[in-house]
């Protein structure tokens, strides 16, 4: 019963429109009351406990990274590298948008951050050079999810907090499906670009490649440095997530000389503020889901679902489709520090490796950004195309088979995921 009112407490808070984090807290201090055995002051000793962690470092630091980039002026860099090199292909603009994005991946860590920096260059592109404005925004939405899934991914970030998980492990677990769903992107523009009668948009010339790595090598360089640098055993993803910021820094304030004292400050306070907001979901989770730990809601969990059935690739695709449905309405932060605690126990009771799981929940929850009702990156991009956020839904509809190709691949191919962690670090 008392479970129930903790469940029951946090989904009324949030079909009220409050924030998840006051949510999340309100429902404990519900619970708490209504027991009696909890004291209080043991909910606001949990919540301190979990945001007093180390690995939570990499998330400002990250933020802070991909901010300071994106101000830089670094995306036009990267967006004219990719033209050089894949826009003289079938759909040319519009492989340059998913080259360019496994590019910034590295940079960026988040969908919504790729979408905003690099996707607002390449959608105003598309649309000049004859694209539809739909067929742009559904492309450069799909091409977005390659941010959570490549290293440094803020999303796998908090995973492996919630889920006490190998953060490099979980890094490494993400280049293969990540690189993968860019072929597989790719492959559908080929498509498209037949069917509609999409041409090339640039000459093929050596010059103009070598020009352009030239002058975006030391950018393009980033992914290299932090995941080199965790490979060679250089510095944690803690430590590389610093390392990110002064090499961020280096490159927009000594070297092109394009970011000023009052742009760093600038960008600062936006960190702030967005970690802010991250932390306080974590602390919010930590206490919620050390509730339902208490409560054995994550054992009965685990129950009614071995009840239903004991075979593997069953279960596995139930969690895929409840995880897709969660999408629609949570964002893939909050939902991760949700259910992570809930879900982990019954992946683990059939074998699955948490760092594999962490994989198959992050793609799972980074999908529903680019569907209705939350879809915060069609938000962005329909503003940017200037179209409805309908028209960027029907428009980002086409690509959600390669997505959901790679879902299945990732969560029925263990191999994909757990190879490179595998073979890194075990």
């Amino acid at each position: 019963m008392t479970a129930a009112i903790l469940l029951l407490g946090f989904f009324g808070l949030l079909t009220l429109g409050v924030p998840v984090a006051i949510s999340l807290a309100g429902a404990s201090i519900l619970f708490a009351l209504v027991d009696g055995s909890i004291p209080l002051l043991a909910i606001v000793h949990r919540m301190v406990g979990g945001v007093d962690s180390f690995p939570l470092l990499c998330v400002p630091f990250f933020i802070f990274a991909g901010m300071l980039m994106n101000s830089s002026g670094i995306t036009e860099r990267i967006y004219d590298f990719a033209v050089a090199a894949v826009g003289w292909m079938r759909g040319g603009l519009a492989q340059v948008n998913v080259v360019g994005s496994v590019v910034f991946a590295g940079m960026s860590g988040t969908a919504v951050g790729d979408a905003a920096g690099l996707g607002t260059i390449e959608v105003r592109a598309m649309k000049s050079h004859g694209y539809d404005a739909k067929f742009a925004v559904g492309i450069t939405a799909a091409s977005s999810m390659l941010g959570p899934l490549l290293p440094p991914s803020l999303p796998l970030v908090i995973y492996g907090v919630s889920a006490n998980a190998s953060i490099g492990q979980l890094f490494a677990a993400g280049i293969i499906p990540g690189l993968l769903t860019a072929v597989c992107l790719m492959g559908m523009v080929w498509y498209y670009a037949r069917v509609r009668g999409y041409g090339t948009d640039a000459k093929f010339r050596v010059y103009e490649l070598g020009r352009t790595l030239a002058r975006g090598i030391l950018p393009l360089l980033t992914p290299v440095i932090i995941i080199g640098g965790m490979r060679a055993g250089a510095f944690t993803p803690t430590e590389g997530a610093i390392c990110a910021v002064a090499y961020a820094l280096l490159l927009g304030v000594f070297v092109y000389r394009t970011l000023g004292l009052r742009a760093v400050v600038k960008v600062s306070f936006e960190t702030v503020e967005v970690t802010a907001t991250i932390l306080l979901i974590v602390a919010g989770s930590e206490i919620f889901g050390w509730l339902l730990t208490t409560t054995k809601v994550s054992e009965q969990v685990a129950g009614w679902v071995l009840a239903i059935t004991e075979q593997k690739w069953l279960i596995l695709l139930i969690a895929n489709v409840f995880l897709l449905v969660v999408g629609l309405a949570i964002e893939p932060l909050p939902a991760i520090l949700i259910l992570t605690p809930i879900m982990l126990p019954v992946m683990e009771t059939i074998g699955v490796d948490p760092v594999h799981f962490g994989l198959i929940m992050v793609l799972n929850l980074c999908i529903g950004l680019l569907t209705p009702p939350v879809g915060i990156v069609l938000f962005i991009l329909a503003r940017v195309a200037g179209i409805s956020f309908e028209d960027a839904a029907r428009g980002v509809l086409p690509f959600m088979v390669p997505l959901i190709g790679v879902l299945l691949l990732c969560t029925y191919v263990p191999g994909l995921v757990m190879w490179l962690p595998t073979m890194w670090y075990r």
